[in-house]
Parts: structure tokens; sequence; C-alpha cells
């Protein structure tokens, strides 16, 4: 293989086969719980990266989220935390940290936009009367929430508003030598979304501390809200909207 057809083959790794084909990725009923709950803001002020600003209230929503149709992904299930924030005075979330059960996804997701993936164990089942999501990291539980199915409909314009906002990740691609090649702000949006179901209800939620899964460092004050979504969507790619090398006169984009 000459030099040539690397280039023209080369899209992610291996060469030869992929584990991942190119994008834009379509959902077919994908489905969200998501509980929001208050925590400490300078909690969140710590975490959150310049230029984004946490949204007032300090508030954290934990997402359980089933995908059994997926292009190129297929059938996997998802977890993590997001944050609102602001970019710019224009509100938006920002992707904390991400679990997932799919070798693929996870590959995908951190390359080529920067979710903040990581392999474990989510689900998100019905028990009974409840929606259950829970989140184990090898052998140990890490979050557990628990919603009343279905008890009152939620409003699909707001359930839209949710689905379709901004979105920002922290892209991080090392160096061979270890120092950052890539330090970006990518924004992306959902597109061309249908939502097909939207609910409310009560909720709860614990969170337990693990080194390596650390969603209880943003503790539970209060469960404020918890929304149940079924929606197909497909995830659109990501435009950089900050670069930290460039502006710090560092890396292959410096200025």
């Amino acid at each position: 293989m000459n030099q040539h057809d690397v280039r023209a083959q080369a899209w992610a790794m291996p060469l030869t086969s992929p584990i991942y084909p190119r994008g834009p990725y379509r959902f077919i009923n994908r489905e969200f719980m998501v509980i929001s709950y208050r925590t400490d803001p300078a909690l969140l002020e710590a975490v959150v990266p310049a230029p984004l600003k946490p949204a007032p209230g300090g508030i954290v929503k934990m997402e359980f989220i089933r995908m059994p149709d997926s292009t190129g992904f297929g059938d996997y299930t998802e977890s993590g935390q997001v944050i609102p924030v602001t970019f710019k005075g224009e509100p938006g979330t920002y992707s904390h940290n991400m679990f997932l059960n799919d070798d693929a996804p996870i590959a995908g997701g951190r390359e080529i936009w920067g979710f903040p993936k990581k392999l474990a164990g989510p689900s998100l089942r019905v028990d009974k009367d409840v929606l259950v999501g829970t989140l184990d990291y090898g052998d140990i539980r890490v979050a557990t929430g628990t919603m009343g199915y279905k008890h009152r409909p939620f409003d699909h314009a707001k359930a839209l508003a949710a689905v379709a906002g901004a979105n920002y990740l922290l892209k991080i691609m090392p160096h061979v030598d270890c120092t950052p090649r890539i330090c970006e702000l990518v924004r992306y949006h959902c597109q061309d979304v249908t939502i097909k179901g939207a609910w409310e209800g009560p909720a709860a939620l614990q969170l337990f501390d693990h080194v390596l899964a650390p969603v209880a460092r943003l503790p539970v004050l209060e469960v404020v809200g918890a929304v149940h979504i079924l929606t197909d969507l497909t995830l659109g790619l990501g435009e950089v909207v900050h670069d930290y090398l460039a502006d710090s006169g560092a890396g292959k984009n410096a200025k």
C-alpha cells in the first residue's frame, strides 16, 4: 500500500477494518431517562472547563439511555452526567462523563467528537411500575436511578428543545510523547429529531463512590425532576468552537 492509498483510505483505526463507519449516525427508538438534581455549585465550577460557565442553580443531569437501533453502532446502553452550562451567554449542556457497553461507539465517540466515554455496564429497564436505570463499573454498582413509569405527559416542545439543544465536549487527543496533540471545545446538536413520547414523574437517585467512575464526586443534594423521552434522531457531526492549544501558543495549531 503506497502513501496515496493510505491517505485515501485512512478514516479510523485499524486502517483496513475501521472500528466504526463514517457518520452521521441515525438512532431509532432512542430512550432517555434523565434525572435532574442539585449539587454544590462550587464543585461544578471546579470541573466545567472555561470558556463554558455552569448555569445558575448547581444542576446536574444523570442520564440513562437505551439505543437499540443505531447506524453503525448497533444496540447498546449508556449512562453519564451532563451539566447545564452557558457559552458566550447561550445555554447548552456539557458532557462531564459517560459510560457504555459497546466498543464501537466508545471509540467513535471519543475519536470524532470527544465524548468522555468509558467501558462499563449501564442498563435501563422497566420493573413493574418503575423505570430503573443502573450503572455498574465492573462488578461494582455506582449509580441507581428510579422513576415512576409514565406518570404524567411531558410537553413535547420542551422535550424537543432538551434533545436538540447545544451540547459541548472537551476533545483531548494525545501526541506520541503524551503531550496534548488536540485539546478543543466541540459543539454538536442532535438533528432530525422526532419525539415519539415524553413523560415526567417522581424520581430518586443514588450515587456511590468509585475511584474510576467518579459520579459521586457531584453528590445528590436534592432531586428536582425527571423526564422519560422516546425519540428518533440523528447525531450531528461537531464543530470546534475553542482551541486551547492555539489559545496558549502551544501545539500543532499554535499561531
